[in-house]
């Protein structure tokens, strides 16, 4: 018996004697009218929340609701299916990564995206390699808050906006509360979530741990994750609390590589690597201390670390190109090891205070941030001809890179309430980068050394005008900022080229919008958006003078991603009853994005070639998920339909390439199907079926991890699980 198996077993049946020895249990069953009020939430968020302003943005909330996505499996389409414009990358099956991306932005990793948890950032190197290792259980999610373009002003210079994971709480009317639940699926897929919560004199507390396994639904496709988090929060008195919190997520997963379109048209369940493996490991310890001075002023202090590593191995070369015997050497070939190591600290403190301008009540927002991280970039490592997981070298790193960079910023934001209806949000942000490059590439024989500092401003301004009780008009312009992410350098890949002259991306972001509810009928939200991306970074594709192709990173040109996103929910019995014993509901998340190059060529064996007017990469123009939950008081259950459009894979829209790295990504359709079943007070058991119609379909084309090539996406799967919450 496997130890996940073991742990199962002792959570399922801890839990059953607990249950027993129990002398009094408050009734947890979940009421209809509860139920009710639970899907009627509001779908965007106050106009204060917490320490931050959101008055006059484009906001969503997203409830991580068991029934209406697979929470289990972290499958990301389902869990963002309400949110329109979304467009994820399905990596693989395990969920073990969250790739997002919206307007253009890349979704590698939500690199273009300010990912944070429960306030504080989680991205792994936020000016010099800001991709997301980090991740978070579904299962632990309270809810998800984002906050769309206009979030620079706020959170710092990123296009894709912020997205923060608030986690779960313990219950505040107990001293111990435990939940659990345990999962079984197809491909030997296992996933085990247990927690414990509550409230003892003045301290809370919140812990999970998680663990999730499988052999994917591809060959060579296999993975092991964990998860860890622990929070403490100390109330010291009425008006102040310090909160500690450690959270950690770690795996190991087999990478089956990527395909050529020649090979994904005999079968996507196919793999030609079986030695490349990825170990990301991730750190967060966070301490918060809140102060509340008065009913209209408070302040915040937040720190975090990241610390933790990137690890790979693998045998790199074009999907057309087989893992086999070296016929000479009598071996496989050796691998290639990259290592990254991540330290970073940031501190941010932000103050909130309301105060009467006239008959009416303003609010301002203000902090300041400091961050100072360290990315240790070792690649190109000569590893050993083994078949495991194994990181040891045979020859040193070729690649030997110290990347720093702090950070200073100070930020402000004020809602002037003009009248009952209309107020106005103006804000500002001071950004102030200094980065610090040394290291040697190419096989330790060519020293760099790249030193800058950059100092520049952002302005953006909100309105908002309360139609109704039940609706309002918002409107947003900011400004935003990519900084030129200066530890890819070089990379790690034998296909890409990078610019050594890249540029900062400098732009805004507009928005102008409709939203709110008739009665309990009808829920809405409908915007149009305008995102200017100048010096955009991208991808083309080039020849050597050997003819072979190849990916050269740099500043694409100017680009425009301007459209409508529009989300609509209908509530089908409860919406005309009120009395109904239960509800259908009918949702539908559109978004359509015309991403297009506004300027821009590419000079290639000495051909001008314009990119004026070509798709931005991995940008479809048309998203729609249509989705139909159902809900009693013992029942939630949703069946969603996906659909994504065509998008290419780099900026000069090549149509094909012999080794599958860029080319067209065809349009798709998936259906998912969940379901959670309440019995017994404290009890359900829940059912996922994810790609029900088993559509042969992929997201992303890749040139380098963990690819090159098409990565097909998993076909029919599913999850079954039982769970307890005492």
């Amino acid at each position: 018996m496997t130890h996940q198996k073991k742990m199962m077993l002792a959570c399922l049946f801890f839990s059953g004697i607990y249950q027993l020895q129990a002398q009094t249990l408050k009734n947890d069953t979940v009421k209809l009218d509860s139920v009710i009020i639970k899907e009627s939430r509001s779908k965007h968020l106050p106009d204060v929340s917490g320490m931050f302003i959101y008055s006059g943005k484009k906001t969503n909330i997203i409830y991580a609701d068991p029934g209406k996505a697979n929470l289990a499996g972290n499958v990301a389409r389902t869990l963002f299916s309400q949110v329109p414009g979304i467009n994820v990358w399905e990596m693989d099956g395990a969920g073990l990564q969250i790739n997002i991306g919206t307007r253009g932005t890349d979704m590698h990793r939500s690199i273009e995206t300010n990912m944070r948890q429960n306030g504080y950032a989680t991205n792994s190197d936020a000016f010099g390699y800001p991709e997301n290792h980090y991740n978070v259980p579904f299962q632990a999610i309270e809810q998800v808050q984002i906050l769309r373009g206009s979030a620079a002003l706020q959170f710092g210079p990123q296009f894709g906006g912020m997205y923060n994971l608030k986690l779960k709480e313990g219950d505040s009317t107990k001293a111990f509360g435990f939940e659990t639940e345990q999962s079984a699926g197809s491909n030997r897929f296992l996933n085990s979530y247990n927690a414990i919560g509550g409230k003892v004199g003045k301290l809370s507390y919140y812990a999970y741990f998680s663990a999730r396994s499988g052999d994917g639904w591809r060959p060579d496709a296999a993975f092991n994750y964990h998860a860890y988090h622990a929070s403490l929060k100390y109330q010291f008195n009425s008006k102040g609390s310090i909160t500690f919190q450690f959270s950690r997520s770690d795996y190991v997963q087999q990478i089956a590589g990527g395909l050529t379109d020649a090979q994904y048209a005999v079968t996507s369940r196919q793999s030609n690597r079986f030695r490349n493996f990825f170990n990301p490991v991730i750190n967060i310890p966070a301490l918060k201390f809140n102060y509340t001075f008065s009913h209209d002023t408070r302040v915040e202090i937040m720190s975090n670390m990241v610390i933790g590593q990137r690890n790979s191995v693998q045998f790199i070369a074009p999907s057309n190109v087989n893992d086999t015997l070296n016929t000479t050497l009598k071996t496989f070939n050796p691998r290639q090891v990259d290592r990254d190591y991540y330290t970073s600290i940031a501190t941010e403190a932000r103050l909130l205070h309301s105060y009467d301008l006239g008959d009416l009540k303003s609010t301002l927002s203000a902090g300041l941030r400091f961050s100072d991280g360290l990315t240790k970039r070792k690649q190109r490592g000569l590893g050993t001809t083994a078949t495991d997981f194994d990181l040891s070298l045979t020859k040193d790193y070729g690649i030997d890179l110290h990347a720093q960079t702090r950070n200073y910023a100070a930020f402000i934001e004020n809602i002037f309430r003009i009248s009952p209806r209309f107020s106005v949000t103006p804000g500002a942000r001071y950004e102030v980068i200094k980065t610090d490059l040394t290291g040697v590439i190419v096989n330790r024989t060519v020293p760099v050394k790249y030193q800058a500092t950059r100092k520049f401003p952002l302005f953006g301004t909100g309105l908002q005008y309360q139609v109704n009780s039940s609706t309002q008009l918002y409107g947003n312009v900011s400004q935003a900022y990519r900084p030129y992410l200066y530890a890819a350098v070089t990379p790690a890949d034998q296909l890409t080229i990078v610019d050594p002259n890249i540029k900062d991306t400098r732009g805004y972001d507009i928005d102008l919008g409709y939203r709110g509810h008739i009665n309990n009928v009808f829920t809405f939200d409908v915007n149009g958006f305008y995102v200017y991306y100048g010096n955009r970074p991208g991808t083309l594709t080039i020849k050597d003078a050997a003819n072979a192709n190849h990916l050269y990173l740099t500043n694409i040109g100017n680009a425009v991603a301007k459209g409508i996103e529009a989300y609509t929910e209908l509530s089908l019995i409860r919406g005309f009853n009120p009395a109904a014993g239960s509800d259908l509901r009918l949702f539908n998340s559109l978004a359509y994005t015309h991403g297009r190059y506004t300027s821009g060529a590419i000079n290639n064996a000495g051909v001008n070639t314009s990119l004026i007017g070509n798709y931005i990469e991995g940008t479809p123009e048309w998203t729609n998920r249509t989705g139909l939950t159902y809900l009693n008081n013992h029942i939630t259950t949703s069946l969603l339909i996906s659909y994504v459009s065509k998008n290419f894979s780099d900026a000069n829209n090549t149509v094909n390439n012999p080794t599958g790295a860029t080319g067209i990504v065809p349009a798709y359709h998936v259906v998912d199907w969940s379901v959670n079943y309440r019995f017994l007070k404290s009890y359900h058991v829940n059912f996922n079926l994810n790609n029900v119609l088993n559509a042969k379909y992929f997201t992303r084309r890749i040139n380098m991890y963990p690819g090159p090539g098409i990565l097909p996406a998993d076909g029919i799967g599913f999850n079954i699980g039982l769970g307890m919450k005492i």
